[in-house]
């Protein structure tokens, strides 16, 4: 019969051991070039698939934030267009109260000046208006008063108002058609102040 020694152990000489040999597996020198390499391209490839999969995981995450932020930039969108409208709106609605305020400024400006003069004709005596025309930058106002006193009291009295920059006579004479008393025909250029 042949022994084979598959353990790669010597058999001792001595048949009386202390027991049985332990089995061995014999890898070859550690230090050899060829297991260096192997373990350097199972380190390289295991750090790669490593990466890879860390920088997949980020693009997916990444993918998905896209996504959340396409959908609420359209949805801020459609609000930006609600607000534009609503702006626009707003701002034409702004205009029309601008324009109603111009208007309402406007009508008191006759109203204001119609007031002054009733007020300072009627704190007056002896004068009566026929007609007062606005043009603009002037006032000219025609009437009657029973004295030439009477006339320059109203010049005075339009003076102290304060609505009115300068006030000239353009005429004033006797009224001979009245025969029972004496009265005055007069004209007056009333040009208006800043106000």
């Amino acid at each position: 019969m042949i022994r084979i020694n598959l353990l790669g152990t010597s058999k001792p000489k001595n048949r009386r051991s202390a027991g049985p040999a332990a089995p061995t597996i014999e890898v070859g020198d550690v230090g050899s070039p060829k297991v260096k390499v192997l373990v350097a391209l199972m380190l390289a490839v295991a750090f790669n698939g490593f990466t890879w999969y860390h920088l997949d995981h980020q693009a997916q995450e990444l993918a998905a934030k896209m996504k959340v932020a396409e959908a609420k930039n359209r949805e801020l969108s459609g609000v930006k267009t609600k607000y534009l409208e609503r702006q626009k709106e707003a701002d034409s609605y702004k205009r029309r109260v601008d324009v109603i305020d111009q208007l309402r400024a406007g009508q008191a400006g006759p109203v204001n000046l119609l007031n002054t003069i009733g007020n300072t004709v009627n704190s007056t005596e002896a004068v009566w208006l026929s007609t007062m025309k606005d043009s603009g930058a002037s006032i000219d106002i025609s009437g009657m008063a029973l004295s030439a006193d009477a006339v320059a009291n109203l010049i005075a009295n339009l003076q102290k108002t304060g609505y009115f920059k300068s006030i000239e006579i353009k005429e004033t004479y006797q009224d001979e058609s009245v025969k029972d008393m004496q009265a005055f025909q007069f004209q007056l250029t009333c040009e208006k102040g800043k106000s």
